[in-house]
């Protein structure tokens, strides 16, 4: 239940439209439903201006869809990362409606329609990064943002780069997403005057190691607007751009 929908009811107890008993029933979940092996947290919407998102990996099927049911009955934009194509087939038969993005390996049960605001960049260093990239794209859109992209723009050919001004120079806030040595972000970062959110993939070779690499030259770039997550957070980087855009 987001915050519009709660003003309703209260309006609707309010007009004597419903009755308080009712109204109860409609929050019995809320701010939180018990499902026993895990308490959906049905207030974040109200706190932090999004619902809370599935992480699949360590979860059963019957879990993932129990979780979502709850949600749904919440009237809930439903995200659920790190899913795989077993976990949607389930997930398919239970619920019609739902997407699957299959490169950012995410599943989409859209139940509100909000307004997309432009503002976001996402910029890749390789095709590689695009798993990465996509899910951080998914999650802006879902969270009211219409992202624009920049794909394979790496520091091996950074002319793919120079040659976007003004993508670059109309984006409020840039999501750069990089593996291998990590270098992208603080070239872009000395190219702008606002906010880099940078996110190192476990994308390389043996010594770029998963991703270690990558994250601590970008914990360690000298361009000061240069913010970074965790190894491939494309989740906590939509977020954090789509609150910086809001």
């Amino acid at each position: 239940m987001n915050k519009q929908q709660l003003e309703m009811l209260l309006q609707q107890v309010k007009d004597r439209k419903t009755s308080p008993a009712k109204a109860l029933a409609a929050l019995k979940d809320f701010p939180c439903g018990d499902l026993g092996f895990a308490k959906v947290d049905h207030h974040r919407v109200l706190r932090q201006g999004f619902p809370e998102v599935i992480y699949c990996p360590g979860k059963t099927i019957p879990q993932i869809i129990k979780i979502m049911e709850q949600m749904r009955e919440h009237k809930e934009n439903i995200l659920a990362t790190r899913a795989d194509k077993t976990v949607f087939k389930a997930v398919r038969k239970k619920f019609k409606e739902a997407s699957y993005h299959e490169l950012a390996r995410c599943i989409i049960i859209r139940q509100t329609k909000p307004a997309r605001k432009k503002g976001i960049l996402i910029i890749t260093a390789g095709t590689a990064d695009l798993p990465v990239a996509e899910e951080a794209a998914i999650t802006c859109e879902l969270l009211g943002q219409k992202p624009d992209k920049l794909y394979d723009a790496g520091v091996a050919g950074v002319h793919r780069l120079l040659n976007e001004p003004d993508k670059i120079s109309q984006a409020r806030v840039i999501i750069v997403v990089a593996g291998m040595e990590g270098a992208l972000p603080s070239v872009v970062g000395g190219l702008v005057d606002k906010p880099v959110i940078a996110v190192p993939t476990s994308v390389g070779y043996g010594a770029a190691f998963g991703g270690v690499a990558a994250l601590l030259a970008m914990l360690n770039s000298c361009a000061p607007n240069v913010t970074v997550v965790n190894i491939d957070d494309g989740f906590g980087a939509g977020v954090v751009a789509s609150l910086i855009n809001k």
